[in-house]
């Protein structure tokens, strides 16, 4: 940091705070007023008009004193509801007014009244602000205000600066007119458009810096923070109209986010994703070998679905990106579609529904039956083969199930130890296997040869798992009495023209590929999911990531975090830590995951240290990715 002198200088409304305080006076002077809502705002308007410069700031301050109508009383009120609103990355960083305290100054065209008593939280004192002050008749109504102060007056802030006459590089930070003119006039060296809460076009384009936060101007400036990146420096890209909720998230914890409504190819992901560190995706998208090569700043890729096929793990894991899902979030709603599409199946309810669609009526009894006591067949006994197990004993259904693994039954189900014995008493099956490349035509003209003649199958799990050609053939030739399929071998990139063998049977539902398209489950993967980025981003947890070794962090508290990824290669560890000896480095916690590719070593520290060891932690031999978090 230079040592030059330099001096910082913070606007309050709509900077320091999130709101325009006299809007505030006005939402408690007004209350019970039945023309309330009209007078909140004509005075908005008039402080927005003041604010861009439309009107002189006089005048605008004249119009809104009239119509609040305050007394001094209410200002016990407003400055006990202005504490609540300090903005949120100001309030994070309260240790930079508390260290630099005798560089930070306050010039603000609202009023110390109020302004005083918030500032003096952050070891602002008075002597420090410059505002103006109400004029009060003997009752205590607030009347007026000082007309001789130049804060009160059109441009006061140049006039302000001028006569304070401070030394060295003077830094204004605010969002609206008052500020920005104080660089133009040359009494400020650099303006910076504080946008946290408001964001003034004419305002950011007469700034040197976007401020997004207080992160971002400490991040300029090389100033001591609470955060060591800011997070609207960090880039993410969400595809496939992943619901807007995630966006929602991201956005709101700080990130900047773009979003996507559909798939792209990997020409055009290389070239889109090159400088973002967090992609999101679902089924459609390809994270290829060349895609994370190409992808300098990627940390992260999630799944905001089940599967992962579409990713390549090892090629992310090679590249220090950690890679996570929503394993469980769209459970309930493939079960759900899948106790549906058994109940149709088996009374035929798709037939008959057909032909009354076609203006036939059809009523009969054959082949329909209920599900009560009838054998399901789970194939996968996961997460949705389990609920699945036990929605449909809960309908009376006897179920058995078959996984590669040995899985625990729940409730009354019975485990059988080969597929061809479920598959020869079952009259339905229904498969949740996962999208292991092993599973490819897992199930074809043989298994199905092995099921009861007449049952019915469906298959909700992967399209490349069934055998599609002999699945028509069995369906055709009255092997099977139904089937209801949701995925597909290959399926189109965007909604369109379809084809599938199975199109046109009578017995068979198709969906496309809807199984954990609900709103409930959309709503909760984009809650899943990112809260996955934001912890890692944030701390570095990596639970539940599906290609890395799993992190669970406590809150790091006073101290900086060194992440270190790095090859799974001996001595590695041991060099870190003699890295950490030699520079003397206090540390107050580590912790250490390893898998046969890749090491993920977390290392809090003190807050004071040797910013040296950084360097030497990042040329460590084997490191694929370092980065520091405070």
């Amino acid at each position: 940091m230079s040592s030059t002198k330099r001096s910082y200088v913070f606007d309050f409304d709509s900077t320091l705070t999130k709101v325009e305080a006299l809007d505030v006076l006005a939402e408690i002077t007004l209350e019970g007023n039945p023309k309330k809502d009209q007078i909140i705002q004509e005075i908005i308007d008039i402080t927005n008009l003041g604010i861009d410069g439309e009107i002189s700031f006089t005048e605008s301050l004249e119009k809104r004193i009239k119509l609040l109508k305050a007394n001094k009383a209410d200002l016990s009120d407003l400055v006990a509801a202005l504490k609540k609103q300090v903005s949120k990355s100001i309030e994070s960083n309260k240790e930079f007014f508390e260290n630099f305290a005798d560089d930070i100054y306050v010039i603000s065209c609202g009023f110390k009244e109020f302004i005083d008593p918030i500032v003096k939280e952050y070891n602002i004192p008075s002597e420090r602000v410059y505002a103006n002050t109400f004029e009060f008749a003997d009752d205590g109504e607030i009347v007026g205000f000082d007309a001789n102060n130049p804060l009160s007056q059109h441009n006061g802030k140049i006039k302000c600066l001028k006569d304070m006459s401070l030394e060295g590089e003077i830094q204004v930070i605010g969002d609206g007119y008052s500020d920005y003119v104080t660089r133009e006039a040359g009494v400020a060296d650099t303006f910076f458009a504080y946008t946290e809460n408001v964001s003034r076009d004419k305002t950011t384009e007469n700034a040197d810096y976007i401020a997004p936060n207080l992160d971002e101007f400490l991040y300029v400036n090389k100033l001591p923070r609470n955060i060591s990146y800011p997070k609207h420096r960090i880039k993410i890209l969400l595809l496939e109209n992943i619901h807007s909720d995630a966006f929602k998230k991201l956005s709101t914890d700080g990130f900047s986010v773009e979003t996507v409504s559909k798939s792209l190819s990997e020409d055009e992901l290389i070239e889109k994703i090159k400088d973002v560190h967090v992609l999101g995706i679902r089924s459609k998208t390809n994270v290829t070998q060349r895609v994370v090569d190409a992808a300098e700043k990627l940390m992260v890729v999630s799944a905001f679905c089940i599967g992962t096929k579409q990713i390549d793990l090892e090629a992310c894991k090679e590249n220090g990106v950690v890679v996570f899902n929503a394993p469980y979030s769209n459970t309930r709603s493939v079960v759900e579609l899948a106790i549906g599409e058994i109940i149709m199946l088996m009374r035929s309810v798709f037939q008959r529904s057909t032909e009354i669609h076609n203006g036939q009526w059809n009523k009969t009894a054959e082949g329909s039956r209920e599900v009560r006591s009838k054998k399901l067949g789970i194939v996968g006994y996961g997460n949705i083969g389990k609920q699945l197990s036990v929605l449909a004993e809960a309908l009376g259904m006897d179920v058995y199930y078959y996984d590669v693994e040995d899985k625990l039954a729940l409730g009354n189900a019975t485990r059988l130890e080969t597929l061809e014995e479920l598959l020869r008493i079952s009259d339905v099956v229904t498969l949740h296997v996962d999208d292991n490349a092993a599973n490819q035509n897992f199930f074809g003209k043989k298994e199905i040869s092995q099921m009861k003649d007449g049952a019915h199958l469906v298959n909700l799990s992967r399209g490349f798992v069934v055998d599609v050609v002999a699945l028509a053939e069995a369906l055709k030739s009255g092997k099977l009495a139904g089937a209801a399929v949701d995925v597909y071998p290959s399926e189109p990139r965007k909604n369109g023209e379809f084809y599938t063998e199975l199109k046109g049977l009578p017995n068979v539902i198709l969906t496309p590929h809807v199984g954990g398209s609900t709103e409930e489950a959309q709503r909760d993967i984009a809650d899943f999911v990112p809260s996955k980025i934001m912890a890692y981003i944030n701390s570095g947890n990596t639970v539940d990531a599906v290609n890395f070794p799993n992190i669970r962090l406590p809150r790091q508290t006073n101290a900086h975090r060194f992440l270190h990824i790095h090859k799974n290669v001996s001595g590695v560890m041991a060099e870190i830590n003699n890295i950490l000896a030699k520079y003397e480095s206090n540390i107050t916690g580590q912790y250490l995951s390893t898998d046969p590719k890749v090491g993920y070593v977390i290392t809090d520290l003190d807050k004071v240290y040797n910013k040296e060891v950084i360097e030497e932690l990042k040329n460590v031999e084997g490191t694929i990715k370092f980065r520091v978090l405070y």
